[in-house]
């Protein structure tokens, strides 16, 4: 593993810092999602989709219909990560670890966050997943992503970042991010993110508290993609944790 260059975490701070995080904490807790406009520039967008051909950024490739996770595919990347995936998921971290500490709280679990990305990552490596998780996605017309948590090991980071690298309406149209929401005993709720070019959304890997009239309780959350229509749609994700 590299940790990311001064270049690539002053980057990504800078841009991190221009969001009210205690909105973004409010907002997680309320619909177990966020989203940070405009968090890449058009040009950083088109710079990470055109990696996608490039093996020698990727440790694995996969292709969704063989596994019945969807249509479409995906590569995860190998370290060390390209400097702005890896400043944007070390920047990324501690505000997030913040919100999940306070999750992990409420719902009376022992687990809490090391104040810096490389220290949860020894804790992961230790663990035994030591396989990096940050990915690219790609999806042509007819692609979709089935609803899914990207769980890879005993340790798991609650929460994680989509960032649409493509032009919704002119790279493709249709493959809205859905996720949805199982509270006990009700049914399931659903939720569409809007997202534009360089947008990216926070969500809830698998469970978040919800406060009820008897105090909090835990409700599963699940992600994917919906049909593309058109065209062709990029993603980067990153996800805190390692794989096993």
């Amino acid at each position: 593993m590299t940790a990311p260059d001064d270049a690539g975490m002053l980057a990504a701070g800078t841009r991190l810092a221009r969001h009210d995080w205690d909105a973004v904490a409010a907002q997680m807790n309320e619909h177990g999602c966020a989203i940070l406009p405009g968090l890449l520039e058009p040009e950083e967008c088109r710079a990470l989709a055109l990696l996608y051909p490039e093996e020698r950024h990727f440790r694995s490739h996969v292709h969704m219909a063989r596994h019945g996770f969807g249509k479409g595919e995906y590569r995860y990347f190998a370290y060390p990560l390209p400097p702005l995936v890896a400043g944007l998921r070390e920047a990324l971290y501690l505000p997030l670890a913040r919100i999940g500490n306070d999750w992990n709280a409420r719902m009376g679990i022992g687990m809490r966050y090391p104040d810096d990305h490389a220290g949860f990552l020894s804790l992961c490596h230790a663990a035994g997943q030591i396989r990096p998780t940050p990915l690219l996605l790609q999806y042509g017309t007819g692609d979709f992503n089935c609803l899914h948590q990207d769980i890879y090991g005993d340790l798991v980071f609650p929460l994680q970042v989509a960032i649409l690298l493509s032009r919704p309406g002119h790279d493709f149209t249709g493959g809205e991010f859905v996720l949805t929401e199982q509270r006990p005993r009700m049914q399931s709720r659903a939720e569409v993110v809007p997202l534009e070019q360089g947008d990216a959304v926070v969500f809830a890997v698998h469970g978040r508290p919800v406060r009820g009239s008897r105090g909090d309780y835990r409700v599963n959350m699940r992600h994917g993609v919906s049909r593309l229509r058109s065209g062709v749609r990029h993603t980067l994700g990153i996800i805190f944790h390692d794989a096993t």
